[in-house]
């Protein structure tokens, strides 16, 4: 397999300003920089530059560029858990209840979907979504609401089957990606909804100071969402079958909802209860198999999608991996300004070290913040869980270039929504830090916007 890889251009690609800069033992503490810009983050981008470019290899790229900069790492600059190879192994062992509960939750919420589909609820939609493109915007609008309240990887896999019901499979890419930006926006303004929001919570600040990110949450709906819903119309408006028979399995619903609760239960339980032990296991992706292989006796799962799932599990976990290893601690101070970029980093850079990063320093406006690394991801279809749990569905959608031209509006609805929060709301920092420098951050993965 290794052997595979290396033999792709793309790999030597990634793996030249490795070869060409490696420093000499003096700089090995820092590592060397490029135009001022740490060479860890040059090979982070040339990675997601070969997966922009490569899309038909993105695993074989993102595996890639992991062993380039994981080698960079151990040989040159060290971890902040230490150095070379002891210090590779004590990031990663802090690092697995993230990477498991991820892997957990994009392969059980694939099954749950196929579980979904299955139910015979898709197939009643039609009669009640109307007409015209309000049909698929109300379709968004349900995205929206469910992640507040599940999560939105959920969300984003039930709004996409039921759309590839609807729709007969035939979905602008444009709608694709405003599936996903529907299910990260609406998970902004909830503290159960999304991964970064989760973290916010747990570090001690009250849900009403990320609520007020749905100002700029419902806004960018509407950008987006009106756009997105005409270019579907237009692509292939709603195939209805008014006068067919539809026999809704409610066992399978049953399933759905099961595996939902747990998932939500398990996140608050353990929030609320036990956040001293978030890091240390993988609660919620367990709690999502375990309800899953519980239900096998009343409907069995389609285990056939496991092999692509994990395949789209396995790139998103590379990269995911290899933003851990980023030195986010060079991100400038929190202002508005820093804080509108954090959107723009969050589509190619793992948005649960950019939090991390802002609860220790403080000075944020959290429900800002909230939007920025929870909207952010959707610019790009690697940028969120959701974003490549959509993908998983529709491999149409991994094109870095298709996804732009076709979800422009995407960015543009970020942009409209964070201003109209800043001119409705205005900047309201908190002083101080909210974590000590010293303290970790627990995190504790709801199935959200983890890039």
């Amino acid at each position: 397999m290794l052997d595979r890889v290396w033999s792709l251009p793309v790999i030597r690609f990634l793996a030249v300003p490795w070869l060409l800069c490696v420093p000499p033992p003096a700089r090995a503490a820092d590592g060397p920089e490029i135009f001022g810009i740490p060479l860890d983050f040059i090979l982070f981008a040339a990675t997601l530059l070969g997966v922009a470019l490569f899309h038909h290899h993105v695993l074989k790229v993102a595996l890639g560029g992991l062993a380039v900069i994981a080698l960079y790492k151990i040989t040159v600059t060290g971890f902040k858990t230490g150095e070379g190879i002891a210090g590779f192994a004590a990031h990663m062992a802090h690092e697995w209840v993230l990477l498991v509960n991820l892997f957990c939750l994009l392969v059980g919420f694939a099954l749950l979907a196929r579980h979904f589909e299955d139910s015979g609820v898709p197939e009643v939609l039609p009669k009640l979504l109307p007409a015209s493109w309000l049909g698929p915007f109300v379709l968004l609008v349900i995205i929206f609401v469910l992640s507040g309240f599940l999560d939105n990887i959920a969300a984003a896999l039930i709004g996409g089957t039921v759309a590839a019901s609807v729709f007969k499979r035939r979905l602008h890419l444009g709608y694709l990606a405003a599936i996903v930006a529907a299910s990260n926006a609406g998970g902004a303004g909830s503290v159960v909804g999304d991964t970064t929001t989760t973290m916010i919570w747990i570090a001690g600040i009250s849900p009403l100071e990320v609520a007020p990110a749905y100002v700029a949450s419902a806004v960018a709906l509407l950008v987006f969402g009106i756009p997105a819903a005409l270019q579907q119309n237009s692509h292939q408006p709603i195939v209805r079958h008014l006068h067919a028979g539809h026999h809704v399995d409610w066992a399978r619903v049953g399933v759905v909802l099961f595996m939902l609760v747990a998932a939500i239960v398990t996140n608050v339980t353990v929030n609320i209860k036990f956040p001293e032990l978030a890091d240390h296991f993988p609660f919620l992706g367990v709690a999502v198999w375990v309800a899953l292989l519980l239900a096998v006796p009343l409907r069995k799962p389609e285990w056939s999608l496991v092999p692509e799932a994990v395949k789209g599990t396995v790139f998103l976990l590379a990269l995911v991996t290899c933003a851990s290893m980023m030195p986010v601690e060079r991100l400038p101070m929190a202002s508005w300004q820093t804080t509108l970029g954090l959107g723009f980093v969050s589509s190619v850079f793992d948005n649960i070290p950019l939090t991390a990063l802002a609860l220790k320093q403080g000075g944020y406006d959290w429900g800002f913040l909230a939007f920025a690394v929870g909207y952010g991801g959707s610019m790009l279809w690697f940028g969120s869980s959701a974003g490549v749990a959509v993908a998983n569905l529709f491999p149409e959608a991994r094109s870095v270039g298709k996804w732009l031209r076709h979800g422009w509006h995407i960015p543009i609805a970020y942009v409209v929504g964070f201003f109209a929060m800043l001119l409705v709301i205005g900047w309201s920092p908190k002083e101080g830090p909210r974590v000590s420098q010293g303290d970790a951050v627990p995190i504790v993965v709801a199935p959200a916007n983890a890039h």
